[in-house]
């Protein structure tokens, strides 16, 4: 990866900024140790100062010069940091460790700072010092420090340690930042080569997974199930598209030819009619082929769910079954209505009463004479469910959910009529209602389950907001 790149990044910038807040914390916080350091030492010394400054003076009011040039040279006898000059009204040294009056002005408060020689061994070194001068009476000049040559060096260390404490947090923090922009990058560089590959038609590529449980292995496992379910629509397209021009061709072709063998045959009304009759059959079965399939797509697309209202499920089930009862009676079909618990919950009507016709119908189709439908209601937990089972010849496990797939027929209903699009209606208006269909084996014969969640108008409002 290139470093200019690098430098472009998101990442790296949100590195750079938390970088400049750690550094300011990291220098606010140093200098806060300094000030305080420093401002001890200074305070320090110059109380030290000033309370021996003002012991000499009380020793010059007791005891007069004499006494207070003697304190004076016992206090310079070995010592090194403590100084001391006594001098006369011409600042001429009478006593002390000091050679000479400094040579500076006296600042505000009677302080001064100044350098001095001192020797150290056989060198002669230069010192700094910073004193306190008093006037005594009688035109005597005092001078009272201390050498602070020390504590400047520890000044300067001090000064120099944050220096390369600030220089080694933002190198070690640019170093950190890059080494996270890399790592970021390069998943991030993973997806979008991926997303690249599967823009150019390879829909079965999917990002890698780091196993870190990560939010970008989170982001990652949303974005591959996202892919799952777009490759699993599109191969349903295609598997629908192939099935509308497998299925539509044939009764096409057949209302083309009898049109065209009417209109080579001699002019009769009888056959014309016979015809256009049949034609019209067979385009109105093309119709409700198109609608179930409109029907089906408009519920995948969730676009209808404006119309959910409180319905008692009981009471809709029992109405499809008025609806098919002379159908089943006509077959000589007994419908048995088991266990209809009135259940209260948020449904589209008119889709859920299509559903469960269709299940009524299919099973009727497929239910032999003097054969019987349970057909109810029950509510297990937040869950409602609706029954439907007859004793046909089933369904064997192997193909219960690829029945439910658009188009599809099993040989055993090649022969009958239909479009292969009940169940698939049914499970788009399961879904739509965010339930699921289950098709079971009911010993003999199909067990067709709708299992449906109860929840309330608003809570459906603020799931899908």
């Amino acid at each position: 990866m290139r470093l200019t790149n690098l430098l472009n990044t998101t990442t790296f910038r949100l590195a750079l900024i938390y970088l400049a807040l750690f550094a300011v914390s990291v220098l606010a916080l140093l200098g806060f140790i300094y000030w305080t350091t420093a401002g001890f030492m200074v305070r320090q010394s110059e109380e030290t100062i000033a309370a021996e400054i003002t012991g000499l003076a009380e020793q010059y009011r007791r005891t007069g010069l004499a006494g207070l040039t003697q304190v004076i040279i016992e206090r310079s006898r070995n010592q090194r940091h403590s100084l001391y000059l006594l001098a006369d009204s011409d600042r001429d040294p009478i006593a002390g460790n000091l050679n000479a009056w400094p040579e500076v002005e006296t600042g505000p408060g009677g302080w001064l700072d100044f350098a001095y020689e001192r020797a150290v061994g056989e060198q002669v070194e230069t010192h700094s010092a910073r004193a306190r001068h008093l006037l005594l009476r009688g035109g005597l000049h005092l001078l009272v420090g201390r050498d602070i040559s020390d504590r400047l060096e520890i000044d300067r260390l001090m000064r120099t340690s944050l220096a390369w404490a600030l220089a080694l947090t933002l190198g070690l923090g640019l170093f950190g930042g890059i080494i996270m922009s890399r790592n970021m990058m390069r998943r991030i560089e993973a997806i979008n080569r991926t997303s690249h590959e599967i823009i150019e038609g390879d829909l079965s590529r999917r990002i890698p997974l780091r196993g870190s449980n990560d939010e970008l292995d989170e982001l990652a496992r949303n974005l591959n199930a996202m892919l799952d379910r777009i490759e699993e629509l599109m191969v349903a397209m295609r598997q629908v598209t192939d099935n509308i021009a497998h299925d539509m061709r044939s009764p096409l072709n057949r209302m083309r030819s009898r049109l065209e063998l009417t209109l080579r045959e001699p002019p009769s009304e009888e056959a014309y009619r016979s015809a256009i009759e049949q034609t019209v059959a067979e385009a109105e079965q093309l119709v409700h082929t198109f609608n179930a399939l409109l029907g089906i797509a408009q519920l995948e697309a969730r676009s209808d769910r404006d119309s959910m209202t409180e319905i008692d499920l009981a009471e809709t089930v029992q109405d499809v079954v008025e609806l098919y009862g002379p159908v089943a009676e006509d077959k000589g079909i007994r419908i048995d209505v088991v266990a209809c618990e009135s259940i209260v919950l948020p449904a589209n009507r008119h889709l859920l009463s299509q559903a469960v016709a269709n299940l009524i119908d299919n099973a009727i189709k497929y239910t032999p004479a003097d054969g019987t439908l349970e057909i109810g209601t029950r509510k297990t937990g937040t869950w409602a469910e609706i029954v439907v089972a007859d004793n046909g010849p089933g369904i064997p496990e192997a193909d219960r959910e690829r029945v439910q797939e658009r188009f599809v027929r099993l040989e055993a209903s090649r022969n009958s009529s239909g479009s292969g699009l009940g169940l698939s209606l049914v499970r788009a208006v399961t879904r739509f209602h965010g339930g699921t269909l289950t098709l079971e084996d009911n010993s003999p014969g199909l067990r067709a389950r709708l299992h449906l969640p109860i929840r309330r108008l608003n809570q459906i409002a603020g799931d899908h907001k």
